[in-house]
């Protein structure tokens, strides 16, 4: 009889998913030391009751144990340590999240709608994606998010980001990988039937193969040019004006309007952001900007959370200094833009990790404010839409 040897395949079960981004090791590092204060003390306390039960257990029916009155050292020794091993756990953790979410100021911005059940990227570049989202290695990247429907979450486990995206407002969230290859992302939210079929992939690429795929979607407009469209096609250029030499209008003037402070009526200020301009667009009189009258129409049911992207990045692009905001080029009344960098950095100052020199990390350059800006600020330009 012959025997044949059959080689079966080995399976390995990680203990936690790949390091693929500058923020999973500390995330990893973090739930270690929670593991091993977990291990550490719950090993002490079994020990301790195994110990306890054998030492002091009643060897005699009609034994009396004898009274204990305490002792000042056990109590502040079983206070103190605990304080300190939590608030350990409480800085380090909130360094961690600070870590996480602090987006810098330098980074290509990707903006992302959540839609039952699937995921929609936008490059400002004018590349879309459904459920892939292509990104170079070592670029900081930055997401934009919202959704058309109900809650969903983003997760991305190898990189150790999850955020949830919320109806009616933007979060965000970024990350930079460090290694190439094919990253799975799902919902981490239960949004419906088929909620467990909402994932997809991120892409890591070498920068070459990066700008390889982008010059393959060349005749895709700019996220920016799209918004002006939209800015045209619905009116808005009727009352506000983009042009820095323009004359007020019935609306604000948005050129370098954006990430500004805006006096609105009732004595306050806002942020001119992703957020405002929103809320400018579907609910003009939320916060009417100082000295305009409240005149501008809702665009509610109007224009989709992908075009109100668009009119933002359009918005953002005005007044922006060459090489600066929304990539390569940002011309103030035109809107267009190339390159993949959106937060004032070229693909090279993006990238801080050892593949390429790390350059600081600054601040964009805020251009003027124009004279005063209202009727929901940017936004109202916005509603237009």
């Amino acid at each position: 009889m012959l025997l044949t040897q059959v080689s079966v395949p080995q399976v390995s079960v990680p203990f936690s998913p790949e390091q693929a981004s500058t923020f999973a090791p500390h995330v990893d590092a973090l739930y270690a030391y929670l593991l091993l204060i977990t291990i550490f003390f719950s090993t002490l306390i079994t020990l301790l009751l195994v110990v306890f039960a054998v030492k002091y257990r009643r060897r005699q029916p009609d034994e009396v144990p004898r009274p204990i009155s305490g002792s000042m050292v056990l109590e502040l020794t079983w206070t103190i340590v605990p304080l300190l091993i939590a608030m350990t756990i409480f800085v380090w953790g909130a360094s961690t999240y600070f870590k996480a979410y602090r987006v810098p100021h330098q980074a290509m911005e990707v903006y992302v709608v959540a839609k039952q059940w699937m995921w929609k990227f936008q490059h400002q570049t004018g590349q879309r994606e459904i459920n892939e989202l292509h990104v170079p290695v070592g670029a900081r990247v930055k997401l934009t998010m919202t959704t058309e429907d109900v809650i969903h979450s983003l997760y991305v486990p190898a990189f150790r980001i999850k955020q949830d995206v919320v109806p009616g407002r933007y979060t965000q969230l970024w990350f930079e990988a460090t290694k190439t290859g094919s990253y799975y992302l799902f919902c981490a939210e239960y949004c419906g039937t088929n909620h467990s079929g909402m994932g997809g992939h991120v892409i890591v690429m070498e920068p070459t193969a990066y700008e390889q795929w982008l010059a393959g979607g060349a005749g895709a407009e700019s996220a920016a040019a799209q918004g002006q469209k939209l800015f045209q096609e619905r009116g808005c250029a009727s009352c506000h004006q983009t042009d820095p030499a323009g004359q007020q209008g019935r609306g604000p003037t948005l050129y370098g309007l954006f990430g500004k402070q805006q006096a609105i009526e009732g004595d306050g200020t806002v942020a001119v952001d992703e957020s405002y301009i929103r809320e400018s667009i579907l609910d003009p009189q939320a916060k009417l900007a100082l000295g305009f009258q409240p005149i501008m129409p809702t665009f509610r049911n109007q224009v989709n959370e992908e075009q109100i992207l668009q009119l933002i990045a359009y918005i953002r692009s005005l007044g922006q200094p060459q090489g600066g905001e929304s990539g390569g080029t940002a011309q103030g009344g035109g809107g267009t833009t190339t390159g993949p960098t959106t937060g004032g950095a070229s693909p090279t100052t993006e990238r801080s990790n050892p593949l390429a020199p790390t350059s600081p990390r600054q601040g964009n350059p805020s251009p003027q404010l124009p004279p005063r800006v209202g009727q929901g600020g940017a936004a109202n330009a916005n509603r237009r839409q």
